[in-house]
């Protein structure tokens, strides 16, 4: 683009030349996060999502903020897209979704309540519950992996590099080698696809016994 162009549109060549390099530094910085997904421990997941379907466990997924919009996508998809592949259908909710519910419970308990008392309503031994913080640290979501590894579901964190309490305590974790929230969240959104996406585009290997 020209600079008089540049000029007509709110930009100087130097301020130009500046947001250039920080897209590009930006979308370095995201490569690094998406390059330390760990394959084996996203392989070991999807085969936990194949036994899950397999034996008709209900999978739950919870978040905050973006985490929040990330587990009610992930439930989208893996709710209809890869159950529409699969000989059998996901049994999967967000515990995001329900606004009402969300409220009641943060209003009459605590805010650090509003998933572990929908848990206590739903989850039943050998269900899967997968939270997913960039800190690791959210106190509704650690109550909710303690009192699900208390009764016997098997718990599953995506976190970021400080990892925090919910690294300590679930079954399974998956770190993202960056502090940066939106990279993070973009990294297990990633991972959050290729957990569809390996039902949706490999039926045969993954459709349940």
């Amino acid at each position: 683009m020209k600079t008089a162009k540049l000029k007509d549109k709110g930009y100087t060549p130097l301020n130009h030349i500046y947001m250039n390099h920080y897209v590009s530094e930006y979308l370095t910085q995201q490569k690094a996060a998406l390059d330390s997904i760990p394959v084996e421990e996203v392989s070991r997941l999807i085969e936990k999502f194949r036994q899950a379907l397999e034996e008709n466990s209900q999978i739950f997924v919870i978040g905050n903020g973006g985490s929040a919009a990330n587990a009610s996508h992930f439930i989208t998809d893996l709710g209809k897209g890869a159950s529409d592949k699969t000989m059998k259908r996901f049994r999967c909710l967000s515990l995001n979704d329900n606004i009402s519910w969300i409220t009641a419970l943060g209003n009459d308990y605590a805010y650090e309540d509003v998933f572990v008392r929908q848990l206590m309503n739903f989850a039943k031994p050998g269900d899967l519950v997968l939270a997913m913080s960039v800190s690791g640290n959210s106190p509704n979501l650690v109550k909710a992996v303690e009192w699900a590894k208390h009764n016997n579901v098997y718990t599953v964190s995506l976190v970021g590099a400080r990892k925090g309490r919910l690294a300590e305590i679930s079954d399974h974790t998956i770190v993202i080698d960056s502090t940066h929230y939106g990279r993070v969240e973009d990294a297990h959104m990633g991972i959050c696809h290729i957990l569809c996406y390996a039902f949706m585009e490999n039926p045969d290997e993954l459709h349940p016994a």
